[in-house]
């Protein structure tokens, strides 16, 4: 699913294949219009273009964790993106002249592979446990990790930038 280009370098050691040791859980899984990694948008500015909402499905266990979430209009989805390779440390995206590390990137390939969504909670049905969102640029039946309500006050910074990347 993701080849090796020119200038990219691999963990010696492949996360993947490493005991765990976080006990990270997964909570739910999303239901996604994306079903191949050529159809899937790059990132949530794509998805929302593309006017398809998706579902968060979170299971029976989590699912009284979701109450009062309707008072935010906007939330955080983690998820563990678990098709992207975990042991490719320095990329070579298509787009760039040169390769960079995973940590400056927000490609799903990396030895942690968690996902970072801000979508707009659209409706919430605490007892089904689904959470419909605005957009979402995961493949379907991506594992949820967790969900937190998106604070505009603490987690905007209007003035953030990256230097050689113009963003519109």
């Amino acid at each position: 699913m993701f080849e090796t280009r020119e200038g990219e370098k691999l963990l010696e050691a492949d996360p993947a294949d490493m005991p765990p040791n976080g006990h990270v859980v997964f909570i739910g899984h999303i239901l996604s219009p994306w079903t191949s990694r050529e159809d899937c948008p790059k990132n949530m500015r794509a998805a929302r273009e593309t006017g398809r909402t998706a579902t968060v499905l979170v299971d029976e266990p989590y699912r009284p964790g979701l109450q009062n979430l309707d008072r935010a209009s906007h939330i955080v989805v983690l998820s563990w993106l678990d098709h992207a390779p975990r042991n490719l440390i320095v990329q070579k995206p298509r787009h760039a002249a040169e390769p960079k590390g995973v940590f400056s990137l927000r490609s799903p390939a990396r030895p942690n592979p968690v996902g970072l969504h801000v979508a707009k909670l659209v409706a919430l049905d605490i007892e089904a446990g689904r959470i419909e969102i605005d957009a979402i640029d995961v493949l379907d039946g991506t594992p949820v990790i967790d969900i937190k309500p998106y604070y505009a006050s603490i987690d905007a910074f209007p003035e953030a930038t990256i230097a050689g990347r113009d963003e519109k």
